[in-house]
């Protein structure tokens, strides 16, 4: 993956920790928990934030109706471009995985129709910049197990829930078991 280069930044809390938000002038190009996710940039020469960016705003609130429960899908314009080709076909295959829905690395690979690249499908949805927006969260492992997420498995089973899933996880704390199987919560 390509050096994060954008041109807006600011941070965002979560009831899950904070994110911190990038753009370019293309589009949102990242989201990343600050704490505890793997792969997220330093943003420590990055300068001062820009927290009334027009783009990083509008993702802010979007996010805020994620986490009270009134939007599952997101509108707003992405950058994808600091992904490998590989990548990008991964991540945009994720922005088809609708809320409240599942897949497994394995219908991913299928999608992108690269069906035996299940372990490179993997790797790239681990390298997913857009935590939550491009929802690498809603990617199962096989026969549904809960695994696998840059941001630590108890967010990934708390991203679930608030989706309406029925997770055998803690919020926070301890990850779950790998036998652990996210379920859709009875109505």
């Amino acid at each position: 993956m390509k050096k994060h280069v954008h041109t807006a930044h600011a941070p965002f809390p979560t009831p899950l920790g904070d994110l911190l938000l990038a753009a370019t002038p293309q589009g949102l190009s990242g989201a990343w928990f600050v704490d505890g996710q793997k792969g997220s940039p330093d943003g420590a020469d990055w300068g001062p934030p820009t927290p009334g960016h027009p783009l990083l705003a509008e993702a802010a609130r979007q996010l805020s109706d994620y986490f009270a429960g009134r939007r599952t899908h997101f509108d707003l314009p992405l950058d994808l471009s600091r992904g490998t080709p590989f990548q990008q076909a991964v991540w945009r295959a994720l922005l088809g995985i609708a809320g409240g829905q599942s897949q497994s690395y394995t219908q991913v690979a299928e999608r992108i129709g690269r069906p035996a690249a299940v372990r490179a499908v993997g790797t790239a949805v681990g390298a997913n910049p857009l935590s939550i927006i491009v929802p690498c969260h809603r990617v199962l492992g096989r026969g549904g197990a809960l695994t696998g997420y840059a941001g630590g498995l108890a967010r990934k089973a708390a991203l679930l829930r608030i989706e309406g899933w029925a997770v055998d996880a803690p919020v926070d704390g301890d990850a779950p078991g790998a036998a652990s199987r996210p379920r859709r919560a009875a109505p």
